[in-house]
C-alpha cells in the first residue's frame, strides 16, 4: 500500500508533551501489543576541550522527506507494523533536548523493536540531515554521523 509523503520536520526540540500525547493517541488501538520508541538526545559532549551547547540542524528538505518515504515503505513491507512516526528537529536544540522520535507499534513487540531500530540506523545513514555543533565558547563544527 503506497502511503503519501509525510513531513518529519519539527522546528526546535521535539517537547516531552508531544511524544506523550503520540502515545496516548494509540491506546484505543486495540490489535496493538507492542510499542518500541526511540529518543535522540542532544549529547553536550566534550571535544577538544570544549562542551557542546546544542546542535542546529539543517536538510535538504526535499530530499530527505523522499528518502524517508521510501524508507517508510521499506520498513512497512518488511514488518508487520499497525503504525510508525518519525520526527526530526531542524534548527537549534540544547543538549539534553530530543531531537529525534521513532515510535514504532505492531501486534507483537519483536517487529515493533526490530522497525525501530533498522529506522533510526537509515535515518542516520541516508537521510540528508546535518548538524552543526554549537560550542560553550561560541565555536562550531560540523557533526559527523558515526556508526553506533
Amino acid at each position: 500500500m503506497d502511503r503519501k509523503i509525510k513531513n518529519l520536520f519539527i522546528q526546535g526540540a521535539i517537547a516531552s508533551s508531544f511524544i506523550a500525547d503520540s502515545i496516548q493517541k494509540h491506546s484505543s488501538q486495540t490489535a496493538i501489543g507492542g510499542h518500541s520508541i526511540f529518543l535522540g538526545q542532544v549529547r553536550a559532549d566534550e571535544l577538544d576541550g570544549k562542551i557542546v551547547t546544542a546542535i542546529e540542524y539543517t536538510a535538504y528538505e526535499a530530499m530527505a522527506l523522499e528518502a524517508m518515504h521510501t524508507i517508510r515503505e521499506d520498513i512497512f513491507a518488511k514488518y508487520q507494523l499497525t503504525c510508525m512516526h518519525i520526527y526530526h528537529s531542524l534548527g537549534y536544540v540544547a543538549a539534553g533536548q530530543i531531537c529525534l522520535f521513532v515510535f514504532t507499534s505492531a501486534a507483537h513487540r519483536k517487529p515493533a523493536i526490530a522497525a525501530c531500530e533498522e529506522v533510526v540506523e537509515r535515518i542516520k545513514a541516508e537521510l540528508p540531515i546535518w548538524g552543526k555543533e554549537l560550542f560553550d565558547d561560541h565555536t562550531h563544527q560540523w557533526k559527523e554521523n558515526l556508526p553506533a
